[in-house]
């Protein structure tokens, strides 16, 4: 052989093995799968058997239907869509969850098991406990869906059957959606309605941080709120003490006649510490509206010593028509906030516009408050009541006219320990009325 085809025949060898090697290295191509309820054209006739199939990467279509079935989902990257044109039914009766995205398995080594799925476009109803539950997960989007009539197997304020890893849900069990240890997460603009409650946000087996919950309708969910961040005892063998639910964004959702069945079942937003060593703080509650529920629009509790509900931020909200708070944490009349801590809570409250509350604010913790730049006493409320030892600096508020609070015309303080001077003289935000 010449050298000339000796060359050649050496380089052709060399760039078909590159060629094969190379393709051995390439990652498998993401694909469609899809499901009807029939099973027809190459389809899965359940979602959980399309589940099973996929691969990372794979994006699983769902056809218009019903699917009697409780969705497992262990693998990470994996997407799972409705069809726009009129969404997919998961009926759960007599099953645990209807969706439940679970990264357990990486426990106690990992808190986080399972990142990237997204589920889109689904009607989730009639679950024994959540329509949609996820735990130890990061980065998982819940967006566009309808989760309703959901947390069936609640009975007589218990919820016999629930897995050990939820504790403290009595009166609830665990509600429309429920994070637990979920990282990096968006619930968004989704219908959570006719549940016990609406979305809780807990930390049995992790911590639950920076999150965004944004733009969702959570609505008549009658036996607890429509939004918590409940710090719960934890389910890790070894820990003691809450893991914190921390750096959480609320904003631009709806939460409206929840909590309502019974006195004090539910706030618009409830932020709460029920034992020694609960973590709930730096999370921003922001422009939302918060009306017509059973406890306050906002209820802050940390019932012992020991608690950390601090540094939270309660900016922008619309907040009306909403119930007393009730037991250790009572208001002497409907509040709009209600911030009750025997642990010293430190937070800000400001640019909120209150209305058809006999109390916008009420304050009852050992600590110093900061309210500034609410309107007050629109409909000639008590703008703010103190009631506990520490300090509300309650100053450049408006009070319902010009003149300032227990003027003629302007609503007043209440309690000891109010800062109101000096004040606004004009509203800081346009004042809606007639009140929802």
């Amino acid at each position: 052989m010449s050298q000339r085809k000796k060359r050649a025949t050496q380089f052709a060898l060399t760039a078909l093995a590159t060629a094969l090697v190379g393709g051995l290295c390439l990652p498998a191509k993401a694909a469609s799968l899809c499901v009807n309820p029939g099973g027809t054209g190459g389809c899965k006739s359940t979602i959980s058997a399309a589940v099973a199939a996929a691969n990372p990467g794979d994006t699983i279509q769902v056809a218009h239907g019903t699917y009697k079935e409780d969705v497992h989902i262990t693998k990470s990257n994996l997407s799972l869509l409705g069809d726009t044109s009129g969404k997919p039914i998961i009926n759960a009766t007599g099953l645990p969850n209807g969706i439940f995205i679970d990264g357990m398995a990486a426990l106690p080594a990992n808190p986080i098991g399972i990142t990237n799925v997204v589920v889109s476009g689904f009607t989730v109803e009639n679950a024994e406990f959540e329509g949609i539950l996820i735990a130890n997960a990061a980065s998982v989007t819940i967006s566009g869906n309808e989760v309703t009539g959901n947390n069936l197997n609640l009975s007589n304020e218990t919820c016999p059957g629930a897995p050990p890893f939820e504790t403290a849900e009595g009166f609830d069990c665990g509600e429309g959606v429920h994070l637990i240890a979920v990282q990096n997460s968006t619930i968004a603009n989704n219908q959570i309605e006719n549940n016990s409650g609406g979305i809780l946000i807990s930390d049995e087996t992790g911590p639950t941080t920076d999150n965004l919950i944004l733009g969702n309708t959570v609505r008549n969910n009658v036996l607890d709120c429509g939004i918590t961040l409940a710090s719960h005892p934890p389910a890790i063998a070894g820990v003691t003490s809450p893991l914190g639910i921390m750096r959480n964004t609320i904003a631009q959702n709806i939460s409206d006649h929840n909590g309502t069945a019974v006195p004090g079942a539910g706030a618009g937003v409830g932020i709460f510490g029920p034992l020694p060593g609960a973590t709930v703080a730096n999370n921003v509650i922001i422009n939302n509206t918060l009306t017509n529920n059973g406890l306050p629009g906002v209820a802050f509790h940390a019932h012992t010593p020991g608690q950390n509900l601090n540094n939270n931020v309660i900016a922008g909200n619309f907040i009306s028509g909403n119930g007393q708070d009730t037991e250790d944490a009572a208001t002497p009349g409907t509040a709009g906030i209600n911030v009750f801590g025997v642990s010293p809570i430190t937070t800000t409250i400001v640019q909120n516009t209150f209305g058809n509350e006999a109390f916008d604010i009420v304050v009852n913790t050992p600590a110093d408050v900061d309210v500034h730049l609410n309107n007050l006493g629109n409909d000639h409320a008590v703008g703010l009541d103190n009631i506990g030892p520490g300090t509300v600096n309650a100053t450049e508020n408006w009070w319902g006219c010009g003149k300032g609070p227990g003027a003629a015309g302007c609503t007043t303080t209440a309690g000891t320990n109010v800062l109101g001077t000096p004040w606004l003289t004009v509203p800081i935000l346009p004042i809606p009325l007639p009140w929802p």
